[in-house]
């Protein structure tokens, strides 16, 4: 039996010196932040989340672990934890200060609620929980079905109440801000939690989430004075007058892609799927759609977790798989029945809020016309048809899309291409896939594991299952000189609690 304790005296020193630091930008003040999208669901036991949701949920909602800006988790909710029986069971040490928005005190109860509640609706990572019981005060026994050696990172899910039940419209969290408001279609409100247990957090006291129907409107929106900041594009960034508006890099911890139905006829067809990979040109895609803002990437892992992406996928390295080779695309093509005279037709189904993915398909569109390909663009609205159609239903040929996780694991970038997952609406279907990431589960040598997340990822890029992009990179923009403190995540939220407002002369 192996036993592994974590204890917190660098965690501790580390939050100290945030509470001193923090004190610096203290203020009444607060911000007026501009979305693309609304959140499909307020509940963060939801299976049915989506990336804009998740980012503001994270400033609402607190779970065992958090990870920070590195992407190392830190402790939370719970202050230590031991790793017992080779990794099949997790006791934690729960925090005896930790309140609920509503006042209330945060109990183990609450945890045995929040992760039996996820386990049981299939949620990623908790679905092999077998067990969880209070075996003290404060103290909490997770007991898995089988081997995770990446369990933790999944523990980063929101703690709610116990038998909360209604909880999209009981939203109660742990995290720096409670929601105060939420109109559909308008903005959600975020106030400060006073009992919030880091203490110096947040800086502001309210934050004013204005939702937009699609780019265009957030520029006019943000440049009318309506709005004090947004996370822009390379496009739309560009648009701005940097003499008015300041602007910070920041990885969109997402990868961009090509998503192909690997069921939908002629996709079927690897050689096909190759063609299309020859066919694009990532370096004028980022140029043309992004004003040269991005990281080329043809993996299906962000580089921005550099232990388990596979470098040698990148579009700057020699070996890379599909460098762009427009004559070996149409070679590929002819093998697979495609010429002149019988044109391979694809149609294109974008989100049409996100202005990013429409510009990226007008370029791609045009590439494809250049090897021989028939390619149109099918605009339709992100939450009421792309979700449903493209997404659960798998009904579309190609899509243009990026693809976070909810953990600072690879696994969450690399679950939805099994072939028994949920979320695997590009339909890739290997059976050597499967077998390496199903040892990926059980392996507890890091190196070795390391070594099969890299496996994973080239038979993905051999089998040609997507068009990998890049990492966007996102721009977080306020107004001139107004606020300070953003972090960069190597995940997609933002965290509202170490923005601040500049001291005004």
């Amino acid at each position: 039996m192996k036993f592994f304790k974590i204890f917190l005296l660098l965690a501790v020193s580390i939050s100290i010196f945030i509470s001193l630091f923090s004190c610096k930008h203290e203020n009444t003040d607060g911000l007026r932040f501009g979305y693309p999208s609304e959140p499909r669901t307020l509940d963060p036991l939801s299976t049915s989340g989506t990336a804009d949701g998740r980012s503001i949920l994270f400033n609402v909602f607190e779970g065992l672990v958090k990870p920070n800006a590195e992407g190392v988790l830190m402790p939370c909710i719970a202050e230590s934890w031991t790793i017992e029986q080779d990794g099949l069971v997790y006791i934690f040490q729960i925090k005896n200060d930790i309140y609920f928005h509503n006042g209330n005190l945060l109990t183990p109860l609450d945890v045995k609620f929040t992760l039996e509640t996820g386990r049981d609706a299939g949620m990623d990572g908790l679905r092999d929980i077998s067990d969880v019981t209070i075996t003290g005060e404060h103290e909490i026994k997770i007991t898995l079905k089988t081997l995770d050696p990446e369990f933790l990172p999944y523990l980063t899910v929101g703690i709610v109440e116990n038998n909360n039940n209604d909880r999209e419209k009981n939203i109660n969290g742990t995290g720096p801000f409670k929601i105060e408001s939420y109109t559909p279609l308008n903005n959600l409100v975020l106030v400060k939690f006073d009992k919030y247990w880091q203490k110096g957090l947040p800086h502001l006291d309210k934050i004013t989430i204005t939702f937009f129907s699609n780019f265009d409107s957030l520029i006019l929106s943000l440049t009318s004075d309506n709005i004090d900041g947004a996370f822009l594009t390379g496009d739309m960034a560009a648009k701005l007058d940097h003499r008015q508006f300041d602007v910070f890099n920041n990885r969109s911890a997402g990868v961009n892609l090509i998503a192909l139905n690997n069921a939908e006829k002629p996709l079927d067809d690897v050689r096909v799927r190759r063609a299309i990979n020859y066919g694009i040109n990532v370096k004028e895609i980022i140029d043309t759609a992004f004003f040269g803002s991005g990281i080329p990437s043809s993996s299906p892992v962000i580089p921005g977790l550099p232990v388990y992406y596979d470098g040698s996928l990148s579009y700057y390295d020699d070996s890379v798989f599909y460098p762009y080779n427009p004559d070996l695309a149409r070679e590929l093509l002819s093998e697979a029945g495609f010429n002149d005279s019988n044109r391979l037709s694809l149609e294109i189904t974008v989100p049409s809020n996100y202005t990013m993915h429409v510009n990226t398909a007008q370029v791609v569109v045009q590439q494809l016309l250049n090897i021989g390909i028939n390619a149109t663009i099918k605009l339709v609205d992100f939450e009421s048809t792309w979700l449903k159609e493209v997404y659960r239903n798998r009904n579309y040929q190609a899509t243009i899309i990026s693809l976070d996780s909810t953990t600072v694991s690879p696994r969450g970038f690399l679950a939805r291409y099994n072939s028994q997952s949920s979320g695997n609406f590009i339909n890739f279907n290997n059976a050597e896939y499967d077998r390496v990431y199903n040892s990926i589960k059980t392996e507890l040598d890091g190196n070795k594991r390391i070594n099969l997340y890299k496996e994973a990822q080239r038979i993905i890029s051999e089998n040609a299952a997507s068009v990998y992009l890049q990492d966007i990179v996102y721009f977080m923009t306020f107004r001139k000189n107004k606020y300070a403190g953003t972090l960069d995540y190597p995940l997609y939220v933002i965290d509202f609690s170490t923005i601040y407002r500049k001291n005004e002369n």
